[in-house]
């Protein structure tokens, strides 16, 4: 517990959120789909990201096209599927990329999933794997309990197109954006995703990147 002028304060509870790591292999460096986010936001401005953003209330109850292959990575079969459900939303909204198939959108409910009923299309969640999770210093003021899933370039269609939250979007290879203002955790993911594809590696479940005593720990980090 922290103290500000000597009132007792409790940690704000992180809020949950999903990314999409979109990771294209076809060169001889993988490349990374991220953009800047811009100056004026309140959480990490000017810092590059995957594209993502919080958990809706109407991502509970939407359904996908095909399940998510490995729930077990991030909790319940219900929460990681609508985790992963918000990756999906959120990208699109972000770049124009969409990742879903022909599918029932009869509980894409929400103005968020518009788009998805009126194409009649529903997320390709077996297309998705989880990757890694996160959770913000128990001392920010904005805290999230981020999930990252990953997936393939050749598997999303559409035209990239930015929304206005994320600026500089492009394709970075691995090693371009690990050079780019980036924050620990996602300099933690691009290092996870470059291990990844360079060597191969297996887990048993989606590593964790969080604090002790304002130090960053990593649990069940993948191995070979």
């Amino acid at each position: 517990m922290s103290r500000v002028n000597d009132i007792p304060t409790k940690p704000v509870r992180p809020r949950d959120a999903a990314s999409l790591v979109i990771v294209d292999a076809s060169g001889d460096e993988p490349r990374v789909l991220m953009g800047r986010r811009h100056a004026k936001m309140k959480f990490i401005p000017d810092a590059f990201v995957f594209p993502g953003g919080k958990l809706d209330p109407d991502d509970m109850h939407a359904m996908p096209a095909t399940p998510l292959r490995d729930a077990a990575h991030f909790g319940s079969p219900a929460k990681a599927r609508a985790l992963a459900m918000a990756a999906v939303r959120e990208t699109f909204e972000e770049t124009g990329l969409i990742l879903a198939m022909p599918g029932d959108v009869g509980a894409l409910s929400g103005k968020g999933w518009a788009d998805f009923r009126r194409e009649g299309i529903a997320p390709d969640l077996a297309a998705m794997s989880g990757l890694a999770r996160a959770i913000t210093p128990r001392q920010s003021p904005i805290r999230f309990h981020a999930r990252f899933f990953a997936t393939t370039a050749d598997k999303l269609s559409g035209t990239l197109k930015g929304s206005g939250e994320l600026e500089e979007l492009d394709w970075y290879p691995i090693s371009a954006a690990l050079k780019l203002p980036v924050i620990d955790v996602t300099e933690f993911v691009l290092n996870e995703v470059r291990v990844i594809h360079a060597e191969g590696v297996t887990r048993a479940s989606a590593p964790l990147y969080s604090y002790r005593n304002n130090k960053p720990i990593i649990r069940n980090q993948a191995t070979r």
